[in-house]
């Protein structure tokens, strides 16, 4: 049984052992960390840059015994607390296929709608992580289409986002 709680820095040092190359890292990421590998330090250090925004917060997941999973929420515009964003969604690589992602995101999920009281919750996934869409999808989240693809530019590859949403 997973538990979920608001990030703690101490939670760093499990999420980089995630991250076993970098794309895996890119596949997190995206661009917003400028090399591979990445630090806890790293990872604090981006998180601090918005700890007082009030708009982005990060949750971890837990189990019995250690950290298997993280995400971050955050209101994507500034005029609205309607919608919740998903963002930097990982799982431990070793637990991967067993469940916890779903069960992660279907926390992650009930705390937007039931506590945070948003009608949507939105997140974008790079078309070539087969495996998180499909998670994504076994939550709920259906892709919708937007006028403009997020594209980034990701280990000389140009790698397109696919955005999707739930609501309520």
């Amino acid at each position: 049984m997973l538990r979920l709680r608001p990030y703690k820095a101490c939670d760093a040092e499990e999420i980089t052992k995630w991250l076993k190359d970098e794309y895996a890292l890119r596949q997190w990421s995206a661009d917003r960390y400028g090399k591979y590998p990445i630090t806890p330090d790293d990872i604090n250090n981006y998180y601090d840059g918005d700890r007082n925004s009030g708009r982005i917060w990060g949750m971890t997941a837990f189990d019995d015994t250690e950290v298997v999973g993280h995400l971050t929420m955050r209101f994507p515009t500034d005029d609205s607390l309607d919608e919740v964003r998903l963002g930097f969604v990982i799982v431990d690589d070793s637990k991967r296929g067993k469940g916890y992602g779903k069960e992660m995101l279907s926390l992650a999920i009930r705390y937007a709608f039931d506590f945070i009281k948003v009608s949507k919750i939105s997140l974008g996934v790079f078309e070539n992580n087969i495996p998180a869409i499909n998670c994504y999808t076994a939550c709920g989240f259906k892709v919708v289409t937007r006028e403009k693809t997020e594209s980034y530019r990701c280990m000389g590859e140009v790698w397109d986002c696919i955005e999707m949403e739930i609501v309520r």
